[in-house]
C-alpha cells in the first residue's frame, strides 16, 4: 500500500513555505493537523453528508407527491401538456416574485453572465430545464401505452445509469467520482427495488421504442441534477438556478402545448380544487434541494436517495391517501426498504477514516486525509493496493 501525499509545493496560500514550518515546530503542525482536518469535513458551506442525503430523499418524496398533484391535475384538464404547462409556469413565477424580494438571486443571475462570459460555465448548462420538458414529452408517448409501471422501471433505470456515468464523467459540481464497489452495488440494489416493487405490474410485450424513450428522460434527469448544481455553484444562489430551469422548461413546453393542442384542440376548463395548482410549488422546493446537494453527495447518491424517498413517499401515500381501490402489497413495502439499503450501502464510506503525517526533507509535518466523501475515492490521499 502506498500513501501519496501533497508536495512542500502545493501547500497551502498564505503560508510561508517548508521551512517557515519547520522553524515554528510542533505549533505549526498542530494548527495544520486540525485546517486539514476540518477541511476534509466541510463541503457546500459546511452541509454535513448525511444531511445532504436526507435532503436529497426528501426531494424524491417531493416528487412522488408532485406526481399525484401534477396526476390528477392532467385527470381533471384532459390534458397532460397544458397541466404540465400550468406545473412549470406557477413555479416560474413563484420564482420570480422570490427574485424580487431577494437580492443574492439577482447578482446570481449577474453571476451567471460572468461566468459564462469568461467561458467557465458552458451556455448548455443552463438547459438542465430541457431534460424536465422531455420526461413530461415521455409521459404522454409511452406512459399510455406501455403503462406507468414499466414507464417508472424505465425512468429510474435511466437515472440510475445516467448517475453512474455524470459522476464518471465529472459533469456535476462535485467533479469526478469514482465508481467503487459499494456505489455500483447500491445502483444494482435500487434498479431491483423499483423492479420487485413493481414486478406484479410488469408483464407482456410492449414497442421497445416506448420502452427506450423514458429511459432517456430518465438519463436526461440525471443530466439535469448534474448541470443545474454546476448553475448553482456558478451563480452562488439555489433561486437563480432554480430559475433558470424552470425558465428554460416552461419555454419548451408552451411550444410543444401549442403544437398539440392545435391539433387535437383546447381544454374547455380547469378545476376548481386550489390544492391541483400546487405542483410548481413543489418542484421549486425539489430542484432547489437537488441543485443545491448534488456539490456534496455526487450525481448517483443523489439520484439513489431520490428513488429511496420517492418510494417511501409513494408507499405513504397509498397508505393514508389511497387512489380508487389501490392496495399496498408487500412487492412494494420490500421495494421501499430495498431501496433504503442501497442508499445506505452506496453513501457509506467503508474504509476507516486515517490521518498521516509525513515529514518532508525539513521536518515539517505534512497532513493529509483520507476521509473523503460517500464513495469517492478522490481524498487527500491517494490508495495504491
Amino acid at each position: 500500500m502506498s500513501e501519496d501525499v501533497p508536495t512542500p509545493e502545493s501547500a497551502a496560500p498564505g503560508t510561508a513555505g517548508p521551512d517557515a514550518a519547520a522553524r515554528s515546530g510542533a505549533p505549526a503542525t498542530e494548527h495544520r493537523h486540525a485546517h486539514a482536518h476540518a477541511h476534509a469535513h466541510a463541503e457546500a458551506g459546511g452541509l454535513p453528508v448525511w444531511l445532504a442525503i436526507a435532503m436529497a430523499a426528501i426531494g424524491g418524496a417531493l416528487t412522488a407527491v408532485q406526481s399525484r398533484v401534477n396526476g390528477q391535475l392532467s385527470a381533471s384538464i384532459g390534458d397532460a401538456y397544458t397541466a404540465a404547462v400550468i406545473s412549470f409556469g406557477s413555479g416560474l413565477l413563484i420564482l420570480l416574485v422570490a427574485l424580487a424580494f431577494w437580492k443574492p438571486g439577482r447578482t446570481g443571475l449577474r453571476n451567471v453572465v460572468t461566468e459564462l462570459r469568461a467561458g467557465r460555465l458552458r451556455w448548455w448548462m443552463l438547459l438542465g430545464g430541457v431534460a424536465g420538458a422531455w420526461f413530461v414529452a415521455t409521459q404522454g408517448l409511452s406512459a399510455g401505452v406501455i403503462g406507468v409501471a414499466l414507464f417508472t422501471v424505465s425512468i429510474v433505470a435511466g437515472q440510475t445509469v445516467g448517475g453512474v456515468v455524470f459522476d464518471l464523467a465529472g459533469l456535476g459540481p462535485a467533479g469526478r467520482r469514482p465508481l467503487t464497489a459499494p456505489r455500483a452495488i447500491g445502483a444494482l440494489l435500487a434498479l431491483g427495488a423499483v423492479t420487485w416493487t413493481l414486478a406484479s405490474e410488469i408483464g407482456g410485450a410492449a414497442p421497445v421504442l416506448l420502452v427506450l424513450l423514458p429511459f432517456t428522460a430518465g438519463f436526461g434527469s440525471a443530466w439535469q441534477q448534474a448541470v443545474n448544481g454546476r448553475v448553482r455553484v456558478a451563480a452562488s444562489s439555489a433561486l437563480t438556478s432554480t430559475l433558470v430551469n424552470f425558465a428554460v422548461g416552461t419555454a419548451v413546453l408552451v411550444v410543444v402545448m401549442v403544437v398539440h393542442s392545435s391539433s387535437v384542440g383546447w381544454p374547455t376548463s380547469l378545476p376548481a380544487d386550489a390544492w391541483l395548482y400546487t405542483g410548481g410549488l413543489i418542484g421549486c422546493v425539489f430542484i432547489a434541494v437537488q441543485a443545491v446537494v448534488v456539490r456534496v453527495i455526487g450525481v448517483l447518491v443523489l439520484a439513489l436517495a431520490g428513488v429511496a424517498g420517492q418510494l417511501t413517499a409513494a408507499l405513504a401515500l397509498d397508505l393514508l391517501v389511497p387512489v380508487g381501490d389501490q392496495a399496498v402489497d408487500v412487492a412494494t413495502i420490500g421495494g421501499a426498504a430495498l431501496a433504503l439499503v442501497a442508499v445506505v450501502i452506496a453513501s457509506t464510506r467503508w474504509t476507516r477514516s486515517r490521518h498521516v503525517v509525513a515529514s518532508d526533507r525539513h521536518g515539517a509535518g505534512t497532513i493529509t486525509d483520507a476521509d473523503a466523501h460517500p464513495g469517492d475515492d478522490d481524498g487527500r490521499v491517494s490508495r495504491g493496493l
